[in-house]
């Protein structure tokens, strides 16, 4: 058995850590020891994160970045390198959803999802590559998803983008892992988290999300615990639910079934979006 990996006074850069799972990470991450430089555009959120870990000990730093902005990435790098020597990990975790249908999706809607959602995950990650590879030692993690391995309708454009990660994720583990860098996937099923709300101010109706249940979701601090425990024994995937993972094998096993199944869950949260809105307006 692999010996476990001592966190402490390995740095890391965690996007899109304002909310949500990256800023419960980036707070998991600096109880284990590990400085931490916290990256997204809300400055004010960011100074609060970082001065509340200095207060409880830990080192971090905070940067604004827009992970669509390659040169904002380089300096964001830049500043996590100057902060803490070098950087032992990238956590790729900035993105955000859409809910709507494909065929409703302009080109422009759809380059502004992969920009941010892939396209900034590959800004975050590259400029971090060459001091790993210098020394032969890193992690680099993408924040995918649950539905990497099945689209959901209404999601297909989010859907895309996390697959596109983890496929990315899969092929980059295999190149840099003979070269010292691990590379690794982290796939959260539904989070409590800020998601849901800019998904719903992205998108013109979001009644799927609206009418979420509350059996699948995780906390980020769940999460942000699995990415840790991935950071201390890296393994390919990080998944924070035995019951989805098996189910998303499964669903691609059987696409049929797994349709129908969809189809039933998609029918029932409309039904319910309905209910809700015929009882508002009467």
């Amino acid at each position: 058995m692999a010996k476990a990996i001592d966190l402490n006074g390995k740095s890391i850069c965690i996007t899109g850590a304002s909310a949500g799972i990256g800023r419960a990470t980036a707070i998991a991450c600096a109880r284990a020891g590990m400085p931490v430089l916290v990256a997204a555009r809300r400055e004010e959120k960011l100074r609060d994160l970082a001065l509340e870990i200095q207060a409880s000990g830990g080192r971090a730093e905070w940067i604004a970045v827009d992970v669509a902005d390659p040169e904002s990435c380089e300096r964001m790098i830049e500043r996590g390198i100057d902060a803490f020597g070098s950087l032992y990990s990238v956590f790729a975790n900035a993105g955000f959803g859409v809910e709507r249908a494909m065929h409703e999706m302009t080109d422009e809607e759809l380059r502004q999802i992969f920009e941010v959602n892939f396209f900034g995950s590959m800004h975050s990650i590259r400029p971090a590559l060459p001091q790993m590879l210098e020394r032969r030692e890193g992690h680099v993690l993408f924040c995918s998803s649950c539905v990497a391995k099945f689209a959901l309708p209404y999601y297909g454009a989010y859907s895309a983008t996390k697959s596109a990660q983890n496929h990315v994720s899969r092929a980059m583990r295999l190149e840099l892992e003979p070269l010292g860098v691990h590379v690794s996937s982290v796939h959260p099923v539904g989070t409590k988290t800020e998601f849901f709300d800019v998904t719903k101010q992205q998108s013109d109706v979001a009644r799927l999300v609206e009418h979420s249940g509350e059996r699948f979701m995780q906390t980020p601090e769940r999460v942000a615990n699995a990415v840790v425990k991935c950071l201390r024994k890296p393994r390919p995937e990080v998944w924070t639910s035995r019951f989805v993972h098996w189910g998303m094998a499964i669903s691609m096993a059987t696409p049929r079934i797994a349709d129908a199944s969809v189809r039933w869950m998609v029918k029932r949260r409309l039904e319910q979006a309905e209910s809700v809105e015929a009882k508002s307006t009467s």
